[in-house]
C-alpha cells in the first residue's frame, strides 16, 4: 500500500499507485450481481448452455460486475492521511475489452492520472485496469473521478 500525505497526492500525478491481490469470480457472484440488477442472460447464468455455446466454454461476468469492483480492488493500493472523506464523481471512458470467464481471477492496476484542486478538496482521475490472470488483454480499463476531503 502506498501512504501520501493529503498535500503530497498532486506530486503522484501521472504515477502508477499500485497493483491489487487477486480476486477469484465466481459463479455464486455471477449470479448474485444478475439477481441484484435483473440481468439474468444465460450467457452470464446458465453453464449448461455456456458449456456448449460460449468461447472457452464458460458463463462470463457482467462487464458492470467487473466495473463494480473497482472500489474494492482498489480500497488497499493508496492510504491519504488526513483524508476525512470522498465521494465517487463518476467515470469516463470505460470499456470492456475481454470477458471474464467465471471461475477467472482478476486484479486492479491503478495510476493516477491527475489531481486537481476542487471545492476545498482535490478531485483524483485515475485510470484503473481490470486485468485477468493469465491474459494478456483486459477486462476493463476505465476512468474514475472521485473527490477527497480533509476537513
Amino acid at each position: 500500500m502506498l501512504t501520501a500525505s493529503f498535500a503530497s497526492l498532486p506530486a503522484l500525478a501521472g504515477s502508477e499507485i499500485g497493483v491489487s491481490e487477486w480476486l477469484t469470480i465466481d459463479q455464486a457472484r455471477i449470479d448474485l450481481f444478475a439477481e441484484a440488477t435483473g440481468d439474468r442472460q444465460w450467457i452470464h447464468t446458465d453453464p449448461q448452455r455456456a458449456a456448449m455455446q460460449m468461447p472457452g466454454g464458460k458463463t462470463i461476468a457482467h462487464g458492470y460486475l467487473t466495473l463494480s469492483l473497482i472500489p474494492a480492488l482498489t480500497r488497499d493500493l493508496l492510504r491519504i492521511e488526513g483524508l476525512q472523506r470522498g465521494i465517487n464523481y463518476g467515470s469516463d471512458k470505460v470499456r470492456f475489452a475481454n470477458m471474464v470467464p467465471a471461475g477467472s481471477r482478476v486484479r486492479a492496476r491503478q495510476r493516477l492520472l491527475s489531481v486537481t484542486p476542487r471545492g476545498g478538496g482535490f478531485q483524483l482521475v485515475s485510470e484503473i485496469t481490470i486485468e485477468i490472470e493469465g491474459e494478456e488483454r483486459a477486462a476493463c480499463i476505465a476512468e474514475t473521478i472521485s473527490i477527497i476531503y480533509d476537513r
